[in-house]
Order: C-alpha cells, then sequence, then structure tokens
C-alpha cells in the first residue's frame, strides 16, 4: 500500500497542485472539500494515480469536527494507515473591511475554518496515527524516519499586516502557532509537524486582486519577481513530506519568492 495523503481543500487552487504532486510521488491522496465531487478533477487525479481507488473524495467542511472523525476514519478503512495531513483548505473574508468596520460573523467564519478547522483535524488525524501505531515501547527508539507528517498551510500574512482583513491575518498568526504546538506535542509520537507560509500565489483567492499584486510585483515586492504557483508550494509540501528531514520539526517554509526577507 502507497503512503496515504490527507489534503483539504485539494480539489482546487493550491490544494489541487499538491493534490497533482503527491499522487505523481505515489501517495493515495484523500480530499476533503464542501463542494460537489468534482469529476474532472477526480479523473484527472485518478488517471494520474494509475488505480482509481488510490483518490478518494468526501465532502465535508475543515469547520466541521464530525466530518473530521468521517474523513479521516474513511481514509483508514479505505488504505489502513495514514502517513500526511495537508491541512490546506482557508477562506478569506466575504468582504474587505477596515478593521474598524469588521464584523464579528466574519471574523467568526474566517477563524472556524482557517484555525479551529485545522487545529482539531490535527488532533483527530494524530490521535489515529497514534492508534494504528500502536504503543511505543519505553522508553522509545528515535524514529529514523517520521511515523507520520502534519503540514500547515499558512499565509505570509501570519506575520505581514493587512489591515482591511484583520481575521485572515490571525487565522493564520494562529496557525503558526498551532504548528509549534502540535510540533512539540507530537514529537515523542514519531510525528513532525511543518508550516508552509506561501505568499502571493495565483489562485481564485488571489484573482479578485489581480491588478493590485500585479503593480507590486512590478515594484519589487519580492526578489524572485514573480507571481506564485500552486505547483511551488506543493514542492515544499511535498519536500517536508518525502521523510528526508527526521531530524527537524516545527519548521517554516517561506515559499513567497523571498519576500519575507528585509531588504534594505
Amino acid at each position: 500500500m502507497p503512503p496515504v495523503a490527507l489534503v483539504t481543500g485539494g480539489n482546487r487552487g493550491i490544494g489541487l497542485g499538491i493534490s497533482r504532486r503527491l499522487v505523481a510521488d505515489g501517495f493515495a491522496v484523500s480530499i476533503l472539500a464542501t463542494r460537489e465531487e468534482p469529476a474532472d478533477v477526480l479523473a484527472e487525479l485518478r488517471e494520474a494515480a494509475g488505480d482509481p481507488a488510490l483518490v478518494r473524495y468526501v465532502r465535508g467542511s475543515v469547520a466541521d469536527l464530525d466530518d473530521h472523525r468521517r474523513y479521516v476514519a474513511d481514509a483508514v478503512d479505505a488504505w489502513g494507515r495514514l502517513d500526511l495531513l495537508v491541512n490546506n483548505a482557508g477562506v478569506a473574508p466575504s468582504v474587505r473591511a477596515d478593521l474598524l468596520d469588521a464584523t464579528p460573523e466574519s471574523f467568526d467564519r474566517v477563524l472556524g475554518i482557517n484555525l479551529r478547522g485545522p487545529y482539531f483535524l490535527t488532533q483527530e488525524f494524530a490521535r489515529r496515527v497514534i492508534e494504528l501505531r500502536g504503543p511505543l515501547d519505553a522508553p522509545p527508539e528515535p524514529p529514523q524516519r517520521p511515523v507520520a507528517t502534519i503540514v500547515n498551510v499558512s499565509s505570509i500574512s501570519a506575520t505581514t499586516v493587512s489591515t482591511n482583513r484583520g481575521d485572515y491575518c490571525v487565522s493564520k498568526a494562529g496557525v503558526a502557532m498551532a504548528t509549534q504546538l502540535w510540533a512539540v506535542r507530537l514529537a515523542p509520537e514519531g510525528v513532525v509537524v511543518h508550516e508552509v507560509r506561501p505568499g502571493v500565489i495565483a489562485t481564485d483567492m488571489t484573482a479578485g486582486v489581480t491588478e493590485k499584486y500585479d503593480a507590486l510585483i512590478a515594484q519589487g515586492l519580492a526578489p524572485v519577481n514573480r507571481w506564485g504557483r500552486p505547483a511551488d508550494v506543493a514542492g515544499a509540501v511535498a519536500l517536508l513530506a518525502s521523510g528526508q528531514t527526521p531530524y527537524s520539526t516545527g519548521e517554516v517554509f517561506h515559499v513567497d519568492g523571498g519576500m519575507h526577507v528585509p531588504v534594505l
């Protein structure tokens, strides 16, 4: 059985780029998303996998804890193992409102999907990984390869302020701290946890602000002077999921063209 990856929001945008890369790297992939099954996307992924049984789709919300249990159980029932969780699903605020005009409804929606959802999906995933792994000997032998890997897809907004979408920035800052928390807690269990922090990536989420970012990129927003692509983020996830860095956890991998580097 190939390694098993769960990718939330893996049917579009950055998530689809990640799903494509993981399938190409030999993972069985299960996608959690709120939309009806995208027949064209699933057909593409199943053809690339070479076996339709290696790609699954569960319709549900990352904000719903019952859906978490159903999603993880579906993968375990189908494949009997868990190797990778990619907490990718997220939303932008419906309206970009100044902090003085922001609403609690938008805050609760964004935080519920972007932070609360992946926080508790990580909990459910980790519990099942530990259950499948079985008890460790005491004292445990240090693992030469991770038992499982968790990758949180965050954003440069974890540290970069946008005062017209404060709820989004707060949610991603929370994801950054959650990554550190889970990295420390799960290290003794043989599970490593990392954060991938994208910059300006060309997806439907950024389509409405294309002109703004075109201008900023032209003005030198980042040393690598172009838009990022979903495949760029997928490459970072694939590296962290490869098992080639077993002595690392809690890392932040920037995929922003160097935008985070202070420049005089």
